[in-house]
C-alpha cells in the first residue's frame, strides 16, 4: 500500500494544499517573509544531509564553474521562495492562486525568447481564459494592495524562471542545445548538469538559507524577530515554525516521488484540485468575500489551467517523452 500510486498522490496533494494554508496562517502570525523561507532552507539543509548520510543519493562531481552556476541559481532560488512569501502576506489566497495559475503564460514567453521554441496554437489558445479569468478574479479585489499584486505577478513570473531552469539543471548534455551557447542569453541560462532532483535540493537549501539571512538582516526584518522573539515567542510557537518547514522540505521529497509513480497527468490533476480547494477553504477558514464576477474569474482560470495541462500531456506524448 505505502508503494501505491494512490498513496503517493494523496500524500503530495494533503502536503501541497496544508503548506498553501499554513504558511498564510504562520504569515499572519509570524509576518517576517525573509526569516520563513530561512527556515525552510534551514530544514531542507538538515534533510538534505539525512537522505546523503542514507545513501538516497550519489552527489554529482561538479566543476568549479557548475559550482559557481549553481550558486547563481541558488540567489533565484532564495527570491523566488522569499518573494512568494511575501505576496502571500499581502493578498489573500484565492488572489495568489489565481495569478499563480498564469504561470504557462510566462513560462511560454521565457521559452521562446531563451530558446526560440515555438508553442502549439492549442496551447496558445489555452491561456486566453486564463488571462480573462485572472483579470475577472482580480477584479475589485479590496484585499489586494498595489504591492501585494506587483510582487504576486513577480513571484510567478520567477517561478517560470526557476521551473525552466531547475529542468535544465537535471537535464543531459547534448550536442543539439550546444547551439544557444553563443545565443544572447548564454550567460544567463545554466548548464545542463544532469543532477539529481534531491542532489539539487541539497546543493540550493543551505546556500538559500545563507542568503535569506542576509536579505533578513539587510532589510531590518532580523531586529524585528528579535523582537518579536522576546514578545511572542513560545515553545509551541517555535514548534509551528520548525513543523512548518518540516513539511516544506517533505512537500519536496514527495512531489518528487509522486511524479515518479503517479505519472505527470495525474499530479497536474492533483494540482488543479488543490487550486480549487486552497481557494474553497481559505475563504471559509479566513472568513473571505468573493463576488461572483470573482468566482466566475476563478473558475474560468481553472479551466484555462486545465485546458492547458491536457494540451501538453498530448503534446509530451506524442512527442515519446512521457
Amino acid at each position: 500500500f505505502f508503494h501505491s500510486q494512490p498513496f503517493w498522490l494523496v500524500l503530495y496533494f494533503c502536503f501541497n494544499l496544508g503548506l498553501t494554508l499554513y504558511n498564510k496562517g504562520v504569515l499572519i502570525h509570524f509576518p517576517f517573509a525573509y526569516t520563513l523561507t530561512a527556515i525552510h532552507a534551514l530544514c531542507g539543509t538538515i534533510g538534505g544531509v539525512f537522505l546523503l548520510k542514507a545513501g538516497i543519493y550519489m552527489p554529482a562531481k561538479l566543476s568549479a564553474a557548475d559550482n559557481l552556476a549553481l550558486v547563481a541559481f541558488s540567489v533565484l532560488y532564495s527570491i523566488n521562495i522569499a518573494v512568494s512569501n511575501l505576496s502571500l502576506e499581502m493578498v489573500t489566497i484565492p488572489f495568489h492562486q489565481v495569478v499563480r495559475a498564469a504561470t504557462p503564460i510566462f513560462t511560454i514567453f521565457l521559452s521562446m525568447v531563451l530558446f526560440g521554441s515555438r508553442s502549439s496554437g492549442q496551447k496558445v489558445a489555452s491561456l486566453i481564459p486564463v488571462v480573462a479569468g485572472v483579470g475577472l478574479a482580480t477584479y475589485g479585489d479590496y484585499y489586494c494592495t498595489t504591492a501585494g499584486l506587483i510582487l504576486t505577478v513577480l513571484g510567478t513570473f520567477l517561478a517560470a524562471v526557476k521551473t525552466i531552469f531547475t529542468s535544465i539543471l537535471q537535464s543531459s548534455p547534448s550536442l543539439s542545445h550546444q547551439q544557444h551557447s553563443n545565443s544572447l542569453f548564454r550567460y544567463v541560462v545554466p548548464p545542463r548538469l544532469h543532477l539529481h532532483p534531491l542532489d539539487l535540493l541539497a546543493r540550493m537549501a543551505p546556500l538559500a538559507f545563507i542568503e535569506c539571512v542576509m536579505l533578513a538582516h539587510i532589510s531590518g526584518e532580523l531586529d524585528r524577530v528579535r523582537l518579536w522573539s522576546v514578545q511572542e515567542m513560545t515553545p509551541w510557537t517555535a514548534t509551528v515554525l520548525f513543523l512548518n518547514g518540516v513539511i516544506a522540505f517533505g512537500l519536496n521529497i514527495i512531489s518528487f516521488t509522486a511524479n515518479k509513480k503517479a505519472g505527470p497527468l495525474s499530479m497536474t490533476v492533483a494540482a488543479n484540485v488543490k487550486q480549487v480547494l486552497s481557494i474553497i477553504l481559505a475563504v471559509l477558514i479566513f472568513d473571505l468575500s468573493i463576488s461572483f464576477t470573482n468566482a466566475a474569474g476563478i473558475l474560468l482560470t481553472l479551466a484555462g489551467g486545465a485546458w492547458y495541462a491536457a494540451v501538453e500531456y498530448r503534446e509530451r506524448r506524442a512527442k515519446g517523452k512521457i
